[in-house]
């Protein structure tokens, strides 16, 4: 099977991801400058969680365009990926409702690490299906970025129950280390 059809649906998914974010944002009870005020938490979140989201659609686009087939081993894999995207919404709003209290930041970020390691065990189905020598495989090569986002996320856990800012500043981290597209599956498509 081609990628098509699992771009196309994982796509569908992302874009309802993204539309839940959206009419889950509180609207300001005043019309002033000072209604932000209060709502400043929520909107700080979604604007990291759709970051991070848009980060993953990006990334997930030029990996399915350097793979070659799709497997049902893929297809699950892809799944998982979807499953904790599609927490997002729910750990975003827990965490922006409540200020960024110590738990639900702590939770967010368990969020983003699953997110992660569901991202790295799809590259690595992926790459499996196709081998070693794939295209996929050698645009990631070793991959620093993918091995030291998880370590800041665990880190950021962590922090979470001491300092809530410095774990929200290790989850700004890891977006603003991707936020440039991923130039080795870039170049690789290229070619």
């Amino acid at each position: 099977m081609g990628t098509d059809r699992l771009e196309a649906f994982s796509d569908g998914v992302i874009a309802i991801i993204i539309t839940i974010f959206v009419l889950e944002l509180p609207i300001p009870k005043s019309s002033t400058l000072h209604g932000l005020h209060d709502v400043w938490p929520v909107l700080l979140s979604y604007v990291l969680s759709f970051a991070v989201i848009g980060i993953y659609w990006n990334n997930h686009h030029h990996m399915l365009r350097a793979t070659q087939r799709i497997n049902g081993s893929v297809l699950w894999a892809n799944l998982y990926l979807l499953f904790w995207l599609s927490l997002f919404p729910f750990a975003t709003g827990w965490m922006g409702e409540n200020h960024f209290a110590r738990v639900p930041t702590a939770a967010y970020g368990v969020v983003l690490l699953m997110a992660a390691i569901a991202y790295f065990v799809l590259q690595q189905t992926i790459i499996a299906s196709e081998g070693e020598q794939s295209g996929l495989a050698a645009a990631i090569g070793r991959d620093l970025k993918g091995k030291l986002s998880p370590v800041i996320y665990a880190t950021s856990i962590g922090l979470a129950f001491v300092n809530r800012w410095l774990a929200l500043a290790g989850y700004v981290v890891v977006t603003l280390m991707w936020l440039i597209p991923d130039r080795r599956l870039e170049s690789r498509l290229q070619e």
